[in-house]
């Protein structure tokens, strides 16, 4: 009982100290790291080897592809790409579908966007057709909105996601089909169908915020724009698919491991856009690493908090806490997907922040994942699903929504939270039902 008393206190200080007292999130892991390794047990000279271990565990195998999709993103936004497949999903779905071309963009461009760049990026595009279209701006915007979550939740190479299948020994490959099929539902419950309740919300959205638009002629080609963005998720797609449709030895099975490897994807994929939408459309080398050296900076705060999570990982690792949890969960009559559904979701309402929840929730859940005979690609969605839930006023999300839609709080609260909900619920009813398939 008291190792959950210590437990229960350290992610009690862990919330207090990021959204009462403001302080850096990797700051207020690091500090209820120590402090909780002090009081389960740890020697005091054997803290700092379990935090050295932590964040090299954690960051080893994600800092280069976390940097290296940040880089692909920022340079996908900044080459006009991701407006050049607005443009061309607006033509396919025609007047009478807007909402569900923007929902098709925002999922298309959600999975190499990170959530933050994709926002600023999509949001003043949902602006463009609310003024061309005189249309009601949440209803118009909320199905993208849903889409670049579920993308930032569900998805790699997002942080969260990505950290999650590290975490929790999953497969990349098998946790990005398994989530698309899981995302395609929830966006469309979030999204189109929810938004036909929120017709009657006013915004006029900031002037500030009318979109800067590239013109025609400094936007990449319709095909360069799809394929280089997607390149990353047709890679790992068609690298997963292979072993099931084929038996392979020698080296082509070398090669299709190698090319299957995560970072070996993202690089590869950074590489084709280096040349494809930087040198091909006319930017110089150094224009190129200029916007890439840009997109370190975005992230370098999200790697600090990842690292961060993992050494309070590591500390109930090193402490045995973990077999403490495991042996107190045997016994438990909650459905393991639902329970980690529970911890992140809790955490994300009482934190904001979906990563901190995602890799918090992983940290408890993931030393006891072989006890629950659960399907770790499967843990990581659920954990995902529960990090999106609710968000209120202490999840920086939701301001950027109100302040850029110029709404109430309430309103923010009727259409941001309870999309966010849905997408969270939806989320955890998929895996569910996927978990009696797989």
């Amino acid at each position: 009982m008291t190792t959950f008393f210590i437990i229960l206190l350290c992610i009690l200080s862990l919330v207090l100290l990021i959204s009462w007292a403001k302080f850096n999130p990797f700051l207020a892991f690091l500090l209820v790291s120590l402090v909780a390794g002090w009081f389960l047990g740890i020697p005091l000279n054997k803290l700092p080897a379990s935090v050295q271990k932590g964040i090299g565990d954690t960051l080893g195998s994600l800092v280069v592809i976390i940097g290296l999709g940040a880089m692909l993103g920022k340079l996908v936004a900044e080459s006009g790409a991701a407006q050049k497949m607005t443009q061309v999903l607006m033509r396919i779905f025609g007047k009478e579908h807007l909402q569900w071309a923007l929902m098709v963009t925002g999922f298309i461009v959600g999975i190499p966007l990170y959530y933050n760049v994709g926002f600023v990026l999509m949001v003043p595009l949902i602006f463009s057709v609310v003024y061309q279209y005189k249309l009601p701006a949440v209803y118009i915007g909320l199905p993208m909105l849903a889409a670049l979550s579920v993308t930032h939740g569900f998805l790699p190479p997002h942080p969260s996601p990505t950290a999650l299948v590290t975490q929790l020994k999953a497969n990349m490959g098998l946790t990005l089909l398994y989530g698309i099929i899981l995302a395609i539902p929830s966006i469309i419950v979030a999204g189109p169908l929810f938004a036909k309740t929120l017709k009657h919300i006013r915004s006029t959205p900031l002037q500030t915020f009318q979109p800067k638009m590239i013109p025609d002629e400094q936007m990449p080609h319709t095909a360069n724009s799809f394929l280089t963005a997607l390149l990353p998720v047709l890679l790992i797609t068609i690298t997963t698919i292979i072993p099931y449709i084929t038996t392979l030895s020698g080296a082509p099975l070398q090669i299709v491991q190698f090319i299957s490897d995560p970072t070996i994807v993202m690089l590869l994929s950074l590489l084709t856009a280096t040349f494809t939408l930087g040198l091909h459309t006319g930017r110089s080398i150094k224009a190129v690493m200029d916007i890439y050296g840009e997109a370190i900076k975005d992230v370098a705060l999200i790697l600090l908090v990842v690292a961060g999570a993992g050494v309070l990982k590591q500390v109930f690792t090193d402490s045995g806490v973990s077999m403490t949890i495991a042996e107190s969960v045997k016994g438990w009559q909650v459905h393991p997907l639902v329970l980690g559904w529970l911890i992140a979701g809790l955490i994300r309402v009482c934190v904001g922040s979906a990563t901190i929840a995602g890799l918090t929730a992983a940290g408890i859940i993931g030393p006891v994942i072989p006890q629950m005979q659960v399907n770790p690609n499967l843990m990581v969605l659920s954990i995902g699903a529960g990090s999106l839930l609710f968000s209120h006023v202490n999840d920086s999300g939701f301001w950027m929504y109100k302040e850029y839609f110029n709404l109430s709080i309430r309103d923010t609260i009727r259409s941001w939270s309870l999309m966010e909900t849905i997408v969270s619920v939806m989320g955890l009813i998929g895996v569910l039902i996927m978990d009696f398939f797989v």
